[in-house]
């Protein structure tokens, strides 16, 4: 699914400032994938590539066998809202507006038919495991942890190749951070979805089956998870 052949992304402001040097990798449909790595070391630009967000300095990346690499803003756009699903640290919701109203919002700018997009947002809701009671509360009166999970349906709703969590549990508690990742695990593992985790704790990390660290631009280690966290019993948020 992904192939990214030397990658290297060089920020230009006044001086050079290399950032990515040579990443290169390959991740298969169905996979879940972890990327670690600490502040600045180049893990936030390679998911800005990723996401087609941004384009490499050198270097070819392959979404789906297409070449992202080389696109114009507008093809980058198609990209996004066609073959990625993004899930942030922050959620990203839209306060006043209901649970299912927020998921349906990439189907109302992709000119999905008003009928299908109900029918639609309530199948990822069902698979990001929201309780279907709370569908209808404004996204300011859910807990961090469901609103997490609207974040994800959403995600969802496009029925992407790939989803991009950057960070998704970093403003929630231990327990309720472990409920998310496990929602990743069954979407990972029930509906074979491809992710790729981007974090910075090891802990989060462990819960994919397989780890790239990257450090000062570049890959110090690519391995199969062989310590993989697996959460059994959640409890509803």
């Amino acid at each position: 699914m992904i192939e990214c052949k030397n990658i290297s992304k060089t920020y230009t402001d006044g001086e050079e400032t290399p950032v990515l040097k040579n990443i290169s990798f390959t991740i298969n449909d169905g996979e879940f994938v972890a990327i670690m790595g600490p502040s600045g070391s180049g893990k936030s630009t390679l998911m800005h590539i990723l996401g087609a967000l941004d384009i490499p300095t050198s270097g070819k990346y392959f979404l789906d066998g297409i070449d992202v690499s080389t696109m114009t803003d507008n093809e980058l756009a198609d990209v996004r809202k066609n073959k990625i699903g993004f899930v942030f640290q922050s959620f990203n919701l839209l306060s006043r507006t209901s649970v299912i109203r927020n998921v349906t919002l990439p189907l109302i700018y992709a000119e999905v038919e008003p009928e299908e997009r109900e029918k639609k947002a309530i199948t990822a809701l069902t698979q990001a495991g929201m309780d279907e009671s709370r569908f209808n509360y404004l996204s300011n009166q859910i807990s961090g942890g469901q609103m997490q999970r609207v974040a994800i349906a959403r995600a969802l709703v496009n029925n992407p190749s790939l989803i991009l969590a950057d960070e998704p549990t970093g403003n929630l508690d231990t327990k309720t951070g472990d409920i998310v990742l496990h929602t990743f695990q069954t979407l990972n593992e029930k509906q074979k979805k491809t992710i790729i985790l981007i974090t910075h704790e090891l802990y989060v990390a462990e819960h994919a089956n397989r780890i790239i660290h990257i450090r000062d631009g570049a890959i110090v280690e690519d391995k199969k998870n062989d310590n993989k966290r697996f959460i059994h019993h959640t409890h509803n948020l």
